[in-house]
């Protein structure tokens, strides 16, 4: 001890107290920005299917094609590519992306966005086309000529008796990303996820 009555070293640090209660608790636990032990880039990615598209709930956000890349590298890097400029529903996504990885131990999730390039509909998989499609949404038309596209002279068929004999509505549905379609043999109104 030294002259006030202090130890002359200071106690060995532990995250926590042992029953003998010898060591003082450390000032705060090492790694907090480490991924937990075991969790490789494939079971992220599994986990981020999980993560349903809060605008289409029946996609996730690895149907849509938004999850871009994963780094898992002292932690976890997840590269987002928003489906459009000022999507609403961006920020919502990145939170839900930090809360699934954070629920399954993982801190320290860092979000990033990615603008180049820009996401396109061609980015949506097989499987989320086939989940649009039942639905009730039109999947986004896969190829056709530029002028079909650009001047709507494609007939995008009907989700629901797949007939080609619809007619648009209204080029604006319930989000940006969707126009509004009825169908001339069954008479369904449905929405058209639109190329981008």
């Amino acid at each position: 001890m030294d002259g006030h009555g202090r130890q002359g070293r200071p106690a060995y640090g532990t995250l926590r107290l042992h029953d003998s209660r010898d060591a003082v608790p450390a000032a705060q636990a090492p790694g907090g920005e480490l991924v937990a032990a075991g969790h490789s880039r494939v079971e992220i990615l599994g986990w981020l299917s999980e993560v349903a598209d809060p605008e289409i709930p029946v996609l996730s956000i690895t149907d849509l094609g938004i999850v871009r890349d994963v780094e898992v590298n002292g932690g976890v890097t997840v590269a987002l590519a928003p489906t459009y400029s000022g999507c609403p529903a961006t920020e919502v996504i990145e939170k839900s992306v930090v809360d699934a990885l954070r629920c399954r131990g993982i801190e320290g999730v860092r979000i990033k966005r990615v603008l180049t390039p820009a996401w396109t509909t061609d980015w949506i998989s097989a499987d989320g086309r086939r989940k649009l499609k039942a639905y009730g949404i039109a999947p986004p038309a896969e190829g056709g000529t530029k002028r079909e596209l650009l001047f709507g002279e494609r007939k995008i068929p009907c989700p629901r008796c797949e007939s080609g004999n619809t007619r648009t509505v209204s080029e604006f549905g319930s989000t940006a990303c969707k126009a509004s379609y009825q169908c001339n043999d069954c008479l369904e109104p449905f929405e058209y996820f639109k190329c981008i």
